[in-house]
């Protein structure tokens, strides 16, 4: 028999049973679309946190409070940072573009009726501009207020409409525990980060955080920017020698720059999509093992024509190649509706739930050409036990 003849059988055997050939094959189905949809989340939820540690800001280096502090480096017992440290941190480096201190706690804030807790944010002038906020209405305080200790406020997108949903904040009144603050702006909208809602927060000047609200002048976080991308490295060299020099014990601070927390991230997210993916993958497998039985039962059932094709001339490799091609092709028919399923779900998710899915070509190929292996792998056993049949035994049998 001529390829082209094999290929034409194989195929007509498939096609004439299309209600088994269809379950055969919703193995791998199922299996090439889950790994592509655990992919795509996977790899859509990487590309989420590196966007949002990007929306931090650019350049920067972060300084916290040493081990022994109350979590999240604010107020407490233990090691802590103060406004001093920050003529230590200016004096460190000429690639120092900017310095924004903060000081962060949560509270309730209330409006008329309505009351939420959320993060109150002390800072200076450059703060909103080196973490990457805007103002959408109103304006920012200014020195003056600053030097003023006033009790002022700008609000997160989130908190305005919690609070204002059908008022304009600006020039309304907001309550810090029993102090009134009026509010002169409002932050353009930021969104969702793997950290928190970047929009749920409440900036007031720093000095009015420091000695209005909490009596200090303790510091939760010291944010450096570098005066560029090439610089970042050399600037937290520098910044941590000057803190070590200050502190003489390096478990008193704790230093980071924002590559580092990118490369931690972004790794973590790899294993998890890699995780993901194999469990996945594990569907393949049974959908091989699917294909395998069905193709047992196939040949079981075709005895007698494998026995009269061997008695007018097939070879053994044309019995094989039929059966291979048959199994084949139920592996690579699944594997192109999985790819078009699995496209299919990993956009109705993105759309329906607000998630971020990313369809790599990566994924795809893999998936597809592992339910090739698997057709290949699962579909030998049955094809060399039907060439290896005697075809006076076949012919014979009942």
């Amino acid at each position: 028999m001529k390829a082209i003849e094999i290929l034409i059988m194989a195929l007509r055997n498939l096609s004439g049973n299309k209600i088994r050939s269809l379950l055969t094959m919703l193995g791998v189905i199922i299996g090439v679309a889950a790994v592509i949809v655990m992919v795509a989340l996977g790899e859509g939820a990487q590309r989420k946190v590196t966007e949002n540690i990007t929306a931090m800001g650019s350049n920067l280096v972060m300084v916290f409070p040493g081990r022994g502090s109350s979590r999240g480096g604010s107020f407490g017992g233990g090691v802590q940072l103060t406004n001093s440290i920050l003529s230590v941190i200016e004096d460190a480096s000429f690639h120092i573009k900017t310095i924004a201190p903060e000081v962060r706690r949560n509270f309730v804030v209330s409006y008329g009726d309505s009351s939420m807790q959320t993060s109150v944010i002390g800072c200076t002038l450059d703060y909103i501009t080196l973490r990457n906020y805007q103002i959408a209405d109103g304006r920012f305080f200014d020195e003056t207020e600053i030097n003023a200790r006033s009790r002022v406020a700008v609000i997160g997108s989130y908190l305005a409409d919690e609070l204002f949903s059908n008022t304009d904040p600006v020039g309304e009144f907001i309550k810090i525990g029993v102090f009134r603050y009026e509010i002169i702006g409002v932050l353009k909208e930021k969104g969702q980060s793997g950290f928190g809602n970047s929009d749920d927060l409440l900036l007031i000047p720093l000095t009015t955080m420091q000695q209005r609200i909490m009596g200090n002048q303790r510091l939760s976080t010291v944010y450096i920017q570098a005066d560029s991308a090439e610089n970042v490295n050399k600037v937290y060299n520098q910044v941590y020698e000057a803190l070590l020099e200050e502190f003489q014990d390096e478990e008193k601070f704790n230093i980071r720059n924002q590559a580092e927390i990118l490369e931690t991230v972004q790794e973590t997210s790899k294993t998890f999509t890699l995780l993901l993916g194999g469990i996945a993958a594990v569907s393949l497998l049974v959908g091989g093992i699917g294909i395998m039985n069905i193709m047992l039962v196939s040949v079981t059932e075709r005895i007698k024509e494998i026995g009269l094709r061997k008695a007018i001339g097939a070879t053994k490799l044309e019995i094989l190649s039929m059966f291979l091609i048959e199994a084949v092709g139920l592996s690579v028919t699944g594997g192109l509706i999985g790819i078009g399923l699995g496209w299919g779900v990993s956009s109705v998710v993105s759309r329906v739930t607000d998630w971020t899915t990313v369809i790599s070509p990566e994924s795809i190929l893999i998936s597809f050409g592992f339910s090739i292996m698997v057709g290949l792998f699962f579909g030998g056993y049955p094809a060399y036990k039907a060439a290896g049949l005697h075809p006076i035994e076949a012919l014979r049998h009942e």
